[in-house]
């Protein structure tokens, strides 16, 4: 057999190998002071109440035994106020990733779901049936959101092959983005993922060589447990 007649199996391979893994530690931030009143927390700035800094602290312990490689964070100040114990205890930089800021949440900004239904009960019944495609008035598109933070993701993970990555951003983008990364409807992502503690950590794989591919190895997991193994494929 000529050495060419092996080329094209070579090219196939390389184009369907998965690669090697990185492996995000995907944390939502401590609670918040709209948060602690169950109102929606979207792209405004709002700090940290005592027990959400208490959260970014636990964060940060349990960073200092998870043997990351990098920390990432959404440029909201409130993920970047729970990322900082992690980036204290581990000792490496900041870096901050755009697409990881959270949905504008439109009319709910800073109200509860209960004072928008009394304003407008039509369009809560609309968000409650159909989340995603039915979006609250005056804010972000959720599927395009979905995309937008999938793809930030895919840039953490490409930039960390085979590395272990703490990023810390926000609910209702992280579990859109796992349902677009996981071929789950959009719509059924209040349904089939509930929302995430503050503080808790959810591992994602992610391989992107050759061709992509995402694993949710765990969900909502309190950050007084020690992380998982290192990545394998």
């Amino acid at each position: 057999m000529r050495p060419d007649e092996t080329e094209p199996d070579a090219a196939r391979s390389a184009e369907t190998e998965p690669g090697e893994a990185a492996t995000l530690f995907l944390a939502r931030h401590g609670e918040t002071v709209w948060h602690a009143e169950n109102r929606y927390t979207g792209t405004s700035d709002i700090a940290l109440t005592a027990r959400g800094e208490a959260q970014a602290e636990a964060l940060g312990r349990w960073a200092a035994a998870a043997r990351l490689d990098a920390v990432v964070a959404s440029p909201l100040s409130r993920a970047r106020r729970t990322a900082a114990p992690a980036l204290r205890t581990t000792g490496l930089p900041e870096t901050l990733e755009p697409g990881l800021r959270e949905l504008d949440f439109g009319i709910a900004e800073g109200r509860t779901l209960a004072e928008v239904a009394s304003r407008d009960p039509g369009a809560v019944e609309e968000f409650v049936r159909a989340p995603a495609t039915r979006p609250l008035p005056g804010g972000d598109d959720p599927v395009a959101a979905a995309a937008r933070g999938a793809e930030a993701l895919w840039r953490v993970a490409e930039a960390h092959r085979g590395g272990r990555v703490l990023v810390v951003a926000h609910n209702t983008l992280y579990r859109l983005v796992l349902c677009h990364l996981l071929a789950i409807p959009l719509d059924d992502y209040r349904r089939v993922l509930p929302g995430l503690g503050n503080g808790a950590v959810t591992e994602l794989r992610m391989w992107t060589g050759g061709r992509r591919q995402a694993s949710l190895m765990s969900y909502n997991v309190p950050t007084e447990q020690p992380p998982s193994g290192p990545a394998t494929s």
